[in-house]
């Protein structure tokens, strides 16, 4: 005989509570860190700090040695700057280099003056503006959200980013870019707040505008402005944006804006002027063409930077067609590994935006306006972008948005795991995404660890180069070398794929933890981390990469035989061995020549060579002979396979990670 009972729902929930009150009480006493009540925010800026310290400002700014390529290069232009005493037109290896914005390197040469020529030099204002760009998003998002957990958070998510953090490691300045989008956001939410703005954000709007013109060029204002202007259309409508934008102090605004980011623009076209008759773009056989230029007759800078450097770049027309672009569906891709590990949060914080409220035009909180700027700021870059030539660090600009609307996801989860009595959404949504990081990060660990058991460590003294398998289809990525890597060269990184497995599986497993017993916040911490441990992991592996990515121990090998008078000659374009230009100082402060270039005469050299003052570096195979049987003691970098032919006797210098140093004279003993 079966027998029944009846049970009320008010019993299920009482049991339900007393079981999620149990769970939470069993849990480890993370009362320190509770957020329940405000946190100091001296405790969060401690913090950061030292995590920025440990990250961004201790032994990455030593090793690795300065990349060949854009890191050295740019490097290079700050050094000649400094020796040249000229902040105006930008140089690389004595040649005019017009296609950049001038703020990295005015950053990197006051560097060098304070602290001389080195490397750490170099990296130190970039890893400066990381902390300020930290420092601007913990204050943004504090004041978006009232709350100081969602700035910490988000300043936390970005620090501990897997993109910003691998694109700081080369000299580029998109992280600057970062910092004035983050500045430039941050003084127009302040309009927000104000029914009638005051004048100060405004200028700071228009400052932060002009400073980041001068950090990238033209987006540096398309980024703020169109954010602005279509969060505006969304919320208000085109006649509710016009109005609002006259109380915005337009013109004081654009006056500073001017002050600041025009001076050096008239500079330096009044430097750098059109040299002979030059043609203009054409539109012939239903394609526009580019005539490239002669010597004597090439467009000066303003036509070569707004209309080759901008225009003719996201046109994909731009001269020379030195360049790449990423995949569409990679570069959007891209975006769930720079934003590791907090892209599994990634499509829970992005479905947090009020989108439809905004397209229907029905009325939102302040809650909800903050979340559609973001929103707003977040895909602005990524769309941008996705109908022009791109490369994959182009998405940065966007990781602090993403990084705020995390944060605020992760609140919410984290308050509503800490005051409501039984577990809604938000929590139950952190544990299951808990559980597939759990799994994704074992089986990331045991692909790691299967390495390391399997993976022979190279003998000592093998160069690394010799066990890679080669593919030049990939290096239009930024680090598209590492893709060379098989399970032969595996070996050779052991540490780092220890580190990594070990961070991949306790820090998921913690997290996992910590949310199945409702502690969403110390989960969140145990995700630092272990993205700080990784972030570790990776500095060693390009560390121990770095002899195929840099020209450094070349340039050692050859100081130590250098005498004023002898000639440096790449193989190549001048970025494959530009660490060379940096270490060995060339041109030098005393008259020493510049590097000449065989078989490279592209890439960022070939503009300025057409100006009738720059020196003569290139050199063809018969002047190259000529030099190589003169009087005169030349090294040449070559790669061993791309190696020329050469009359009469020569001699290995150096060689390892894929490159070879020669010399027509024997070193002396």
């Amino acid at each position: 005989m079966r027998k029944y009972f009846l049970i009320s729902k008010d019993s299920v929930a009482s049991s339900l509570r007393d079981n999620y009150r149990l769970r939470k009480d069993v849990a480890l006493d993370f009362t320190c860190w509770n957020m329940n009540t405000t946190p100091q925010p001296r405790r969060n800026l401690f913090i950061l700090l030292a995590l920025w310290l440990v990250l961004y400002a201790s032994f990455a700014l030593f090793m690795p040695p300065l990349l060949d390529d854009a890191d050295s290069v740019h490097a290079e232009v700050a050094r000649e700057m400094v020796q040249r005493h000229d902040p105006v037109t930008l140089y690389a290896n004595g040649i005019r280099y017009l296609e950049k914005a001038p703020l990295l390197y005015w950053s990197m040469a006051v560097s060098f003056r304070l602290f001389g020529v080195r490397e750490s030099a170099a990296r130190l204002p970039l890893a400066l503006y990381v902390l300020a760009l930290l420092l601007t998003v913990e204050n943004l998002g504090r004041r978006m959200f009232r709350s100081e957990r969602v700035g910490f958070y988000a300043a936390l998510i970005l620090l501990s980013s897997f993109g910003l953090f691998i694109f700081t490691r080369i000299l580029i300045p998109d992280a600057i870019v970062c910092l004035w989008l983050a500045l430039a956001i941050a003084a127009f939410w302040r309009t927000e707040e104000q029914e009638r703005p005051t004048l100060a954000p405004c200028l700071v709007f228009g400052v932060a505008c002009a400073l980041n013109i001068l950090t990238k060029g033209l987006i540096g204002l398309v980024f703020p402005l169109g954010i602005v202007l279509l969060y505006l259309v969304l919320t208000r409508g085109v006649a509710g944006t016009v109005e609002r934008l006259t109380r915005l102090h337009l013109l004081p605004a654009l006056l500073f804006f001017l002050a600041v980011a025009a001076p050096w623009h008239m500079l330096a076209g009044l430097h750098n002027p059109t040299q002979g008759h030059p043609l203009g773009l054409n539109h012939l056989g239903g394609h526009w063409n580019v005539p490239l230029p002669t010597l004597g007759s090439v467009h000066g800078w303003t036509w070569f930077y707004f209309m080759n450097e901008h225009v003719l770049r996201y046109l994909n027309l731009r001269v020379p067609r030195d360049y790449d672009t990423v995949p569409l569906a990679l570069f959007w891709g891209f975006l769930l590994i720079w934003l590791m590990p907090w892209s599994a949060f990634l499509f829970k914080a992005i479905g947090a935006v009020p989108w439809r409220n905004a397209l229907r035009r029905k009325g939102m909180n302040e809650e909800g306006r903050a979340r559609l700027l973001l929103g707003v700021w977040a895909l602005f870059p990524l769309v941008f972008f996705s109908f022009s030539t791109r490369q994959e660090y182009y998405v940065l600009p966007a990781l602090p948005a993403f990084a705020l609307l995390i944060a605020k996801w992760l609140h919410d989860e984290a308050r509503q795991a800490e005051e409501f009595p039984l577990p809604g959404g938000l929590v139950t949504a952190g544990q299951r995404i808990s559980f597939v990081l759990l799994i994704c990060g074992s089986v990331s660990a045991l692909v790691c660890m299967f390495f390391v058991l399997h993976a022979k460590p190279p003998s000592q003294g093998l160069d690394l180069a010799t066990l890679l398998q080669q593919n030049p289809g990939d290096y239009a990525l930024s680090f598209g070398h590492f893709l060379d890597l098989n399970v032969q060269a595996m070996g050779a990184f052991r540490v780092p794929l220890v580190l990594t497995a070990l961070a991949l599986f306790f820090g998921t497993y913690a997290c996992w933890w910590a949310r199945r017993r409702y502690q969403p916040h110390a989960a969140n911490l145990a995700l630092v981390a272990m993205a700080s441990l990784f972030l570790v992991a990776a500095h060693i592996g390009l560390q121990i990469f770095s002899p195929v990515l840099t020209s450094h121990q070349h340039a050692l090998a050859i100081a130590r035989a250098l005498r004023p008078g002898d000639l440096i000659v790449f193989n190549d374009e001048y970025e494959a061995a530009s660490t060379l230009g940096f270490y060995l100082q060339r041109p030098g402060p005393e008259g020493s020549e510049p590097i000449h270039i065989l078989h490279g005469h592209s890439a960022n050299l070939w503009y300025g060579s057409f100006f009738s003052d720059a020196p003569k570096i290139f050199e063809d195979d018969a002047s190259f002979l000529q030099k190589w049987t003169g009087p005169q003691r030349v090294f040449l970098w070559t790669e061993p396979g791309k190696k020329p032919k050469l009359p009469g006797p020569s001699f290995v210098i150096s060689q390892g990670g894929g490159k070879l140093i020669l010399s027509n004279r024997a070193s002396e003993k």
